[in-house]
């Protein structure tokens, strides 16, 4: 495995933020690696279903701009924010913690999730994205009206 200087490590991911925070798949997708580890913690049985397809494990560079492209297609745009709490970096390993709020497309409900992310970052491209979440939150406010 490669070694990535800290200071390396936190200038990519601070890089990778602010292409999230400006929303462009493409240009997002170019920090990730072309093959990568990428993981959400949210139930097996549920992932990529119909109402959060973005919701699944992902592999290659491509994958990562069909994330974001999928997040942006479900969400109501305008209606997000992300609040980053700490960014913490041990050589090739980053975790980010904080908030994000969205509003479902499907359903115009707001919400607010606490998140963590756990970023390795290996000759400046990122090869894990691991992101622990309050799924609850999240599917409630796609949950169809009972």
């Amino acid at each position: 495995m490669a070694v990535t200087a800290p200071s390396t490590t936190r200038t990519v991911v601070e890089e990778l933020l602010r292409r999230i925070g400006e929303g462009d798949p493409e240009r997002i997708a170019e920090l990730y690696a072309e093959r990568g580890d990428w993981k959400l913690d949210w139930p097996e049985a549920e992932h990529g279903r119909t109402a959060t397809p973005w919701i699944r494990h992902r592999t290659t560079r491509a994958d990562a701009a069909a994330h974001y492209r999928e997040l942006a297609e479900h969400h109501v745009p305008g209606a997000a924010a992300t609040q980053i709490e700490r960014l913490l970096v041990d050589g090739p390993d980053a975790v980010v913690l904080g908030e994000i709020r969205q509003t479902a497309r499907a359903t115009r409900r707001a919400y607010r999730a606490r998140f963590a992310l756990h970023l390795t970052v290996e000759n400046g491209l990122v090869t894990r994205h691991h992101v622990y979440e309050d799924s609850l939150a999240v599917a409630r406010a796609f949950a169809p009206e009972s």
